[in-house]
């Protein structure tokens, strides 16, 4: 496979394997199907595993522990993440460790290449978001983020205990770009990255997304992209394979789509083939992080990875294709 340098991390594959998948979030499968598709991952040239403690409650994070139970390669670097939310400031250093100090000890490593601030940032005092009820438990305000949560960060780098920090860039694009400007930049962002642009569920404005623009002024300011929601949270698939609600952001994106599922069928390929191919294109992104839940997924991500970029012209069809909501 591949690799691309990403930012301070290094060079590492152009595929990423997410933990959502191997923790059930986009759907069911067995532990025993989740090792194999860890191990599988890195049989095929996969050496980033991006986790989180959200994900199945710890289950991805336990699943890589028991997949290199014997010890980890030396090419493979691990992310976790942790959701602070709206706690007090003085609170968040604490939460933090603990937070850390969980994961390493699920995954069996007492240091994580990439510690990520799972969540978003907001604006202070900002009272605008669509998800009001969750804001508290997803959301750090930027005075919080400055003055806690990067001291925090870059703490935990000067102690040897992490060799990166990052941050979710899907709140308001003022923020996200503002992220990006700022002194103590992180070194990689997440960035929503698929052929709708959308971050779907994620979202947490009425703002209109535009992702491609953080991720120029990432690359422009050399921080590492990891490029998310690839399939849209399986919108961008021949069928979403878990129930979800009628009117979801799921559903919507679903529909959006149809004209790209008429160029995947005439080219003869899976609709999740050409939108991991779509978001392995797109310039600026890094790696791709796959939410892949056991190895018949995994092995079209592999496939996708493995093709040619599309062309030009393939990409203005896709582009066109593509219904306004």
């Amino acid at each position: 496979m591949q690799t691309s340098s990403l930012g301070a991390v290094g060079n590492v594959s152009r595929l990423t394997l997410g933990g959502g998948g191997i923790g059930q979030v986009w759907g069911a499968t067995s532990r025993e199907e989740a090792l194999a598709t860890v191990k599988a991952s890195y049989a095929g040239g996969i050496t980033l595993f991006d986790m989180a403690p959200l994900y199945g409650q710890g289950e991805a994070e336990t699943v890589m522990g028991l997949a290199f139970a014997d010890g980890y390669p030396d090419d493979v670097r691990v992310t976790t993440k942790c959701m602070v939310g709206g706690v007090a400031g003085e609170l968040i250093e604490d939460k933090l460790i603990q937070s850390l100090n969980a994961s390493c000890a699920r995954l069996q490593r007492d240091y994580i290449d990439v510690f990520i601030l799972h969540g978003y940032v907001i604006p202070d005092g900002w009272n605008e978001g669509v998800r009001p009820r969750a804001m508290p438990h997803i959301a750090v305000e930027w005075r919080n983020y400055q003055d806690h949560v990067v001291r925090v960060f870059e703490k935990l780098k000067q102690q040897g205990r992490i060799g990166a920090w990052g941050v979710t860039a899907a709140s308001t694009q003022a923020t996200n770009l503002g992220l990006l400007d700022d002194q103590k930049r992180p070194d990689i962002v997440q960035c929503i990255a698929n052929l709708l642009d959308s971050p779907g569920n994620m979202a947490i404005c009425t703002e209109t997304a535009n992702p491609r623009a953080v991720i120029r002024a990432a690359q422009t300011k050399g921080v590492g992209v990891m490029g998310i929601r690839a399939v849209a949270a399986g919108s961008l698939t021949t069928a979403i394979d878990r129930e979800v609600k009628p009117g979801s952001a799921e559903l919507i994106d679903f529909h959006r789509a149809w004209g790209v599922r008429a160029i995947a069928a005439e080219l003869g390929v899976s609709m999740a083939f050409l939108a991991h191919q779509y978001a392995l294109s797109m310039p600026g992104v890094d790696t791709v992080v796959l939410g892949v839940k056991n190895r018949d997924e995994l092995h079209d991500c592999l496939a996708a990875a493995d093709a040619e970029p599309l062309d030009e012209e393939l990409i203005k069809r896709i582009d066109a294709a593509v219904k306004i909501a």
